[in-house]
């Protein structure tokens, strides 16, 4: 029950917002909680560049070529919803949100011939992007100026190439003459301008929700919980903490800088430190454990099947590899059901889980207790897919999508448009943010896209309970699977013009370290 020698408590980080460990200084972790995360130096001269000037080292981290050639593009819109920063939004939908002002005539031209709206909502074609949790949330003042946030719907069509392509964009959730549906035979500029606003939206919900609440901070929750409730015999403690120990200085690190006055969220992001507690607390409330198991995720999102989602194919090998080797490991040390109920030290963890990670909250459908081994299995594998697996998929390829800047504004300068017609693809560079701001986020996420040289890969062991007997024999079986994997997706990714390799057990992080 102790951090680096000293008693583990938690403390409020934000209202509604999974609780943290209650320290604020990397000496509290003591060693066995800290570490050195080697890299080469980088230049720091994007942090003092001012508001219009070019950015020096362009070249130190230059953006992705094929993204900068097709960003604008509608078929890669929709793969950067199933296979970018943020595949964790888009689902099927049977159903027109009631707040879209949109019908089945308007979409006729996007639709194939002879089909309906009606025809492809019920063959499963439709898919949305809902932006709602960003609705009045209030944006950041930067270098003196407002900026502005939106709150997209987007509906996409899956076509007969298997592409998904946005056919409507509304920006704001409240239907009327000043909220116009945007369509792909709008005039040019008023497209893009609108697929560049859900984009900029959809940075805010990655930056926050599916990579911030779902890796970071749950990590640190269960680290936490584990230190308090379950020691250092314990068979769960010595399986997780090579998962979830490196969550504390990390994340102790991002709340003194990156998330604090004057940091990167201060300085150049949308939602800035008013909104951050805001929307945090929105992701919460609307966090489902169903959506943290990757097999009833893509099920219920209805993209388990695409043919183009390698982030679906991926995660669900990964998840089953991972789920195999937990379950094999909670057979060694629990004979039965029996053991798992009458485990008061389990029982407690998972109960500090649910109080400070799920805070409560019935609807999240988080366990508030064990019953059975498969329970036990499924939520131990949870924790170390989000820990490893989720956390490369939604922050290594930062580096490959972000970094062109107008794929992904962190914040915009002007309001979302209110009529059609009246812009020129001159104006839509106005509103994208200042250089500055740009050059401050882009240097910060190429930092956090970097892997360490001393990075551990996923499933990789050093310490000494993982070198003999059923727990050796364990690791050497998903080591084996793992690589499989890996060798599955170079395969595949030999074959396609934009390789997708975020998945790859080779190069997935045993734990979230940066």
């Amino acid at each position: 029950m102790s951090c680096g020698g000293l008693p583990c408590r938690w403390r409020t980080f934000a209202e509604g917002v999974p609780h943290c460990v209650d320290m604020t200084s990397l000496k509290e972790l003591g060693p066995n909680l800290s570490y050195t995360r080697q890299r080469s130096a980088l230049c720091s001269q994007c942090f003092v560049c001012p508001p219009h000037s070019v950015c020096p080292p362009h070249s130190i981290c230059p953006p992705n070529s094929y993204v900068q050639a097709h960003w604008a593009e509608d078929w890669f819109f929709g793969y950067q919803c199933l296979n970018g920063c943020n595949p964790l939004m888009v689902r099927q939908t049977r159903l027109l949100p009631p707040n879209l002002s949109i019908n089945s005539d308007i979409l006729c031209p996007f639709l194939p011939d002879g089909s309906s709206l009606e025809q492809e909502l019920e063959r499963g074609s439709i898919f949305l992007l809902d932006y709602e949790m960003l609705e009045g949330v209030p944006a950041n003042v930067i270098n003196g100026k407002q900026q502005f946030l939106a709150a997209p719907l987007v509906l996409l069509h899956l076509n007969q190439e298997e592409e998904l392509k946005p056919i409507a964009i509304q920006l704001q959730q409240a239907p009327g003459p000043q909220n116009p549906v945007f369509l792909p035979s709008d005039p040019g500029p008023d497209w893009l301008l609108a697929k560049t606003w859900v984009r900029c939206s959809d940075f805010q919900c990655h930056q926050l929700s599916s990579h911030f609440l779902r890796t970071h901070l749950l990590g640190e929750v269960c680290c936490t919980a584990t230190l308090r409730q379950l020691p250092e015999v314990h068979p769960l403690h010595q399986l997780l903490m090579p998962h979830i120990k490196t969550t504390l200085q990390i994340n102790i690190q991002a709340r003194a800088s990156l998330l604090a006055a004057n940091g990167v969220f201060d300085k150049a992001i949308g939602c800035g430190l008013e909104a951050l507690p805001v929307l945090l607390s929105r992701a919460t409330e609307r966090l489902r454990y169903r959506s943290l198991c990757v097999p009833d995720d893509l099920a219920d999102r209805g993209i388990h099947t695409l043919k183009h989602c390698y982030y679906a194919h991926d995660a669900l090998r990964v998840w089953t590899a991972l789920h195999r080797f937990v379950s094999g490991w909670v057979d060694v040390y629990y004979l039965g059901n029996q053991d798992v109920e009458q485990d008061s030290e389990l029982q407690s963890w998972i109960t500090e889980i649910y109080t400070h990670g799920f805070l409560q909250l019935p609807h999240s459908g988080c366990p508030q207790s064990f019953q059975t081994k498969p329970e036990l299995s499924q939520f131990v594998t949870m924790v170390i897919y989000c820990c490893s697996a989720l956390h490369a998929a939604v922050n290594f390829s930062q580096v490959d999508f972000d970094l062109w800047m107008p794929n992904c504004p962190a914040s915009m300068t002007h309001p979302p448009p209110q009529t059609k017609g009246m812009l020129t693809e001159d104006e839509i560079l106005s509103i994208l943010p200042d250089v500055n701001s740009t050059c401050n986020l882009l240097i910060t996420l190429f930092l956090l896209s970097q892997p360490a040289a001393d990075y551990v890969p996923l499933c990789q062991y050093r310490e000494p309970v993982f070198s003999s007997g059923a727990p050796r024999r364990l690791v050497e079986k998903v080591q084996a699977e793992l690589r499989a994997i890996s060798d599955e997706i170079t395969d595949r990714n030999k074959k396609l013009e934009l390789p997708y390799d975020y998945m790859s057990p080779d190069r997935i992080e045993n734990s979230v370290a940066i």
